[in-house]
């Protein structure tokens, strides 16, 4: 009946970093205890914490752009960036709560903290940019940095810096905390611009199969005992098993569109909110149960496009990531072009994870070709087996050293062994689209 069941909490972050064991004296198990020298409570260590409370009071309330050390989930002290600060109802002068961005991550885990979460001590107000980010780098581990690598730049490649900033500007705190979705409860990672009346809300609640969002729990149970939908609104267009992909027309389910524009807006930082859904398809994958078909992830695309895009927006929600959806996304949008008839390729720009799926999906597809295929083969050949466009075939196989220029074109060097090892490097393909279970009519042949 789509009721809500016990919530299942996703957090979503670096991978958890264990919190050491602390005994008794608040020393980590294993350090060796020092004992300091005992001291007049009236004396030494009273004046130490009267200059201590003397120099944290002449900092507060902190400035925006204060870098400080910050207590984050793990235990740990990290450095942070106040982006805003607020304050606090019933409280003093200088009572605040602060945004702050952790710069060893990405902007998706910014979050308001309370004073005491805050190392008052490390207090810097004035860091010159260049010098922080040669020492962090130099602090981080390899895996951190790998982490931050994969996940800085969100996909503003083609912004210039007035508009970047304008962006980030706009969008630097988030507005919204967590969401209420099916049986889960999602932290979510960036701003959506919901309509007015939902500033106030750090929380929403979603039903699950139209969308529509509530400021209340109570909201969302009584509005799941009225809703009928079981599945998104649209035409079931795949079934494969528990997965099942359905088409769902902007024009047609308007409402459903600019609600999955707003909830998609809060996990991707790049992505632009369009009011006027009217010119996109989107489809949603789902896992099918007794209960109903429960969104996994979506993209969309325009009806008509003139670059040949094949998708516009690609989303895995949180609770569904690393299980290959997001791989079945791409091919599912690839296996609709064939379809179609015509090439594709993903609007631009892209993120910079976005720009790592598609490079691992196009170089599985057309190494597992090239492996196969006996005698030449032309990068026209391989664009029509494949509906992937010219141009992204060529980078791919550049990219991988597999092409030369020779007498005014380009031929391709498929050496057996160079294509096995760049098949592993490029990982496991994900989830299999079975086109047999592909039933669709390009939209320009409906009536």
């Amino acid at each position: 009946m789509g009721s809500i069941d016990t919530s299942t909490r996703v957090e979503s972050g670096p991978d958890p970093i264990p919190t050491p064991n602390v005994t008794a004296n608040g020393l980590s198990a294993g350090e060796d205890s020092v004992h300091p020298p005992a001291v007049d409570s009236t004396g030494a260590s009273a004046e130490n914490e009267s200059l201590r409370k003397r120099k944290c009071s002449g900092v507060l309330p902190l400035e925006v752009g204060t870098r400080v050390m910050c207590r984050w989930r793990d235990g740990k002290y990290h450095p942070v960036k106040v982006i805003e600060r607020r304050k606090l109802p019933c409280g003093g002068v200088n009572d605040y709560e602060y945004y702050v961005h952790y710069t060893e991550f990405n902007r998706r885990l910014d979050e308001w903290v309370k004073l005491e979460q805050l190392d008052l001590n490390s207090v810097e107000t004035v860091v010159d940019e260049k010098v922080e980010d040669k020492v962090t780098s130099l602090k981080m581990t390899r895996h951190q940095k790998r982490k931050i690598d994969e996940t800085h730049v969100e996909g503003h490649e083609e912004l210039d810096a007035a508009s970047l900033r304008e962006h980030e500007e706009f969008t630097k705190v988030k507005n919204i905390a967590t969401i209420e979705l099916g049986r889960y409860e999602i932290e979510t990672w960036y701003f959506s611009p919901f309509p007015p009346e939902y500033n106030d809300c750090s929380k929403l609640f979603f039903c699950e199969f139209c969308l529509n969002f509530m400021k209340r729990k109570e909201q969302l149970q009584r509005h799941m005992r009225k809703c009928d939908l079981k599945h998104p609104p649209g035409d079931e267009i795949y079934r494969s098993g528990t997965l099942s992909m359905f088409e769902v027309d902007g024009k047609k389910n308007k409402v459903y569109g600019q609600n999955l524009c707003y909830l998609a807006k809060l996990f991707l930082d790049h992505k632009t909110l369009y009011y006027d859904v009217d010119l996109f398809l989107f489809y949603v994958l789902c896992e099918c149960d007794d209960r109903g078909c429960h969104m996994v992830g979506y993209f969309s695309k325009e009806k008509h496009s003139e670059e040949s895009y094949n998708l516009a927006c690609i989303l895995t929600l949180p609770p569904y990531q690393r299980k290959g959806y997001g791989k079945f996304l791409i091919a599912f949008s690839y296996e609709l072009s064939k379809k179609e008839g015509k090439v594709g390729t993903p609007e631009r720009p892209l993120s910079d994870l976005g720009m790592l799926s598609y490079r691992g999906y196009w170089t599985r597809v057309l190494l597992d070709i090239l492996k196969k295929h006996k005698g030449n083969i032309s990068i026209k050949e391989l664009s029509d087996m494949t509906a992937i466009k010219a141009e992204d075939i060529l980078s791919t196989l550049q990219g991988l050293e597999l092409i030369q220029y020779r007498k005014g074109q380009h031929v391709i060097c498929a050496d057996p062994k160079v294509l096995d090892r760049h098949l592993k490097a490029a990982g496991r393909g994900g989830l299999e689209v079975d086109v047999s279970k592909l039933i669709w009519t390009p939209y320009k042949e409906q009536n």
